[in-house]
């Protein structure tokens, strides 16, 4: 049970979740085929000791315990019902406990909000009711708890066949239920315990961010694993995991749905770039959440973070027993960018008095002769004692299947005084040796994939980022073109883009007319060449509808510029409304950077910056953060986009003004400070980058608000 360190509230919740004294299991069957039967049976079978109401009106007794015809018939009040029943039963069931004082209620049944419309409107219903009584609801459509520590056994999982539950230091919360399974299986064969897992379902009420919480504060909980979809709660969320670090204890998640098809695209390019698991990826790491790309990875990677602190730098050391095994993990160490180090020539020298010859590469290859306790234990102590590197990663080969005593034991001596990380990669299917590496809580790796994904994880860890600080002052024409309705105008775009502190290119306005007249051939005080833009709050995207004339040398051509795109615009988008021409000023810099501010639905506003121009949605090479970010935070946006290196400096090419790119991205990201705002999408593309100390321009703007979309 959760000690008093936190409010009273939260105790029962706590209890009413993970220790419940008294359980009821509203629609329980006696037959076994069913999974119905199954919480039951599974609750005596691994050791629970508290009361079981089984609530069935058409039997007397199931499997030895006396049954109810319904939760009102209970003789004592109940901390946890479990409810399987079809969905159109389950309101008024989560009524009558509602009523009847009961704490929680796990809600096994689907059919709520992951069908639609209609299931959702139940489902809201549902917690209402729960909510006006005090009852708190886990799920629907969730498969339960497992709190191994109270012998809590309270789902229909069938992984619960196992005969016995190991309890550990680890817990997890999952959106899949089924995934909690294939977890506690894969953890269980591995010599992983947990503590307590969790399959949270649609997150109805009880929410990832609001269970996590509970564990922050769970003395047997040290680290939790996440295996998430989407983020439902984003504030909770974020405040679970900014709880957890500081806490110390390392929140590890698996997010599933990273592919195209799993991104919403949205109007402008910075939400086709910028699709929700982008976003969802840039929420957890600044919150501190370390995120995998393998499945195994999260199953095995706990004990190489419990207990550390994200790392300075990011250098590893990898040392192997076998030549084709160390290479493996080298590979695949550096297929994930991990900055693999070579020992240097001093280290080199220092073996060398000890009569051990190694070479001073990125591989420590001891070969055969270092399947040899002292060889490679005194390589194995240098490298953890080396200021060179700032992890070891160990590969053993096939020593370790039949004669751990060789090199895995000298691993597990040195490993339990080591500051440093340690991961462990064993060639060979060597379950003796992964026991005895996971029982003296050494991160061991069935795979070089896996052991390399968790070294690039905790190597990208950090803490969670500062959230500015408000703006002063929003100048008022700033809010009232962000709360407004319908198209955006361009005059208040560029407004916008003024008000925000943003250099744009010089533009003029033209009516349609001047296609005609000879408007044009008055702009000579204009630097030619100029680009033609037509303006129109129907096109976005300018370019694809023949929209956009660069280069137009003189005011004498500049006429029949405008007619031939009038021409092009009309035979194209035929139904488009025209409001006449931007005339702009030709920059030339370094580079087109796109900036975009987005409100993504899960977690809220995020800012955009990537390769700019026409081909951006090609090239996706981007970086997105939670907004607002800082200056010095849009500087570290800026050098994860590879198509910026240029202007940063690489190989002496001329440097751009990387400097005042920042401040454009950090003042567009003050967008998402604007209060009562209705901006969904808001873009800069292209932003023109001009040498260092020439400053940027804003070329042109598209705002999308209430998900109508204007130039």
């Amino acid at each position: 049970m959760l000690k008093p360190t936190i409010s009273t509230e939260l105790s029962q919740l706590f209890n009413a979740l993970f220790a419940p004294k008294s359980i009821a299991l509203i629609g329980a069957s006696a037959d076994e085929r069913k999974h119905t039967s199954l919480p039951q049976r599974y609750l005596r079978k691994h050791g629970f000791k508290g009361m079981i109401f089984p609530i069935n009106p058409s039997r007397t007794e199931i499997f030895g315990e006396r049954t109810y015809p319904s939760i009102d018939r209970v003789p004592q009040r109940v901390d946890h019902a479990f409810i399987m029943l079809p969905a159109r039963l389950v309101p008024q069931a989560v009524e009558e406990c509602a009523h009847n004082g009961v704490r929680c209620a796990t809600i096994f049944s689907a059919g709520f909000a992951e069908t639609g419309v209609e299931g959702r409107k139940l489902q809201e219903r549902m917690v209402e009711v729960a909510r006006t009584a005090g009852m708190r609801i886990l799920g629907p459509n969730c498969l339960g708890i497992i709190n191994s520590t109270e012998k809590l056994a309270l789902s229909a999982n069938e992984v619960l066949e196992t005969p016995t539950l190991g309890s550990g230091r680890i817990s997890l919360l999952s959106q899949s239920g089924s995934l909690l399974g294939s977890l506690l299986s894969r953890g269980q064969s591995r010599g992983l315990q947990f503590t307590k897992m969790v399959s949270v379902g649609n997150e109805a009420d009880l929410s990832i961010g609001e269970i996590g919480n509970l564990l922050v504060d769970d003395p047997q909980t040290e680290a939790i694993l996440l295996f998430i979809e989407t983020i439902r709660d984003r504030d909770r969320f974020a405040t679970f995991a900014r709880r957890a670090f500081a806490a110390k204890k390392p929140v590890i998640s698996y997010l599933l749905g990273r592919s195209s098809l799993g991104n919403q695209l949205a109007a402008s390019h910075t939400g086709a770039i910028a699709g929700n698991s982008a976003a969802v990826e840039a929420f957890l790491a600044e919150n501190g959440v370390m995120r995998v790309d393998i499945f195994e990875t999260l199953i095995e990677m706990a004990p190489l973070v419990i207990g550390r602190d994200p790392p300075h730098r990011s250098r590893v050391n990898v040392v192997a027993t076998t030549g084709g095994g160390g290479a493996l993990l080298v590979d695949n160490l550096s297929l994930r960018n991990v900055s693999v180090s070579s020992p240097g020539p001093a280290f080199v020298e220092k073996l060398a008095a000890r009569e051990i010859r190694i070479e001073d590469s990125l591989l420590v290859d001891l070969t055969i002769g270092g399947t040899n306790p002292k060889v490679f234990g005194a390589v194995l102590n240098e490298l953890l004692q080396s200021p060179e590197n700032d992890a070891v990663a160990a590969v053993v080969g096939s020593s370790s299947q039949y004669r751990p005593d060789r090199a895995v034991m000298p691993i597990i001596e040195l490993g339990a005084r080591s500051k440093k990380p340690i991961a462990v990669f064993l060639t060979p299917s060597a379950e003796k040796s992964a026991r005895l590496l996971t029982d003296a809580s050494i991160a061991v790796f069935r795979t070089p994939e896996a052991c390399a994904d968790a070294m690039r994880a905790y190597f990208t860890w950090r803490a969670p980022s500062s959230v500015p600080a408000p703006l002063d002052c929003i100048p008022s024409e700033l809010t009232h073109i962000a709360a407004g309705n319908g198209p955006v105008s361009p005059k208040d775009a560029n407004l916008l883009i003024d008000s925000l502190g943003i250099n744009r290119v010089r533009t003029i306005e033209l009516p349609v007319s001047a296609a005609d007249d000879g408007t044009a051939a008055a702009l000579s005080d204009l630097s030619f060449p100029v680009a033609v833009k037509i303006i129109s709050p129907d096109i976005p995207h300018k370019t694809e509808v023949g929209g956009v004339i660069l280069n137009v040398a003189n005011p004498s051509t500049l006429r029949e510029a405008l007619q031939r795109m009038l021409k092009t615009v009309s035979e194209r988008k035929p139904k488009a409304r025209i409001d006449g021409f931007a005339i702009q000023e030709m920059k030339r810099g370094l580079a087109e950077v796109l900036v975009g501010y987005r409100l993504d639905p899960q977690v809220g506003p995020i800012i955009v910056v990537g390769a700019g121009g026409v081909l951006a949605e090609i090239y996706r090479d981007i970086a997105v953060a939670l907004a607002p970010v800082t200056v010095e935070g849009a500087c570290s946006l800026l050098r994860k986009v590879r198509g910026l290196a240029p202007i940063l400096g690489y190989r002496n090419l001329p440097k751009g003004d990387v400097s005042a790119l920042a401040k454009a991205v950090s003042a567009w990201s003050t967008l998402a400070q604007i209060p009562n705002s209705e901006i969904q999408e808001a873009e800069l593309n292209p932003v023109i980058v001009g040498c260092e100390g020439e400053g940027v321009f804003a070329v042109d703007a598209l705002i999308v608000r209430k998900e109508r979309m204007a130039l």
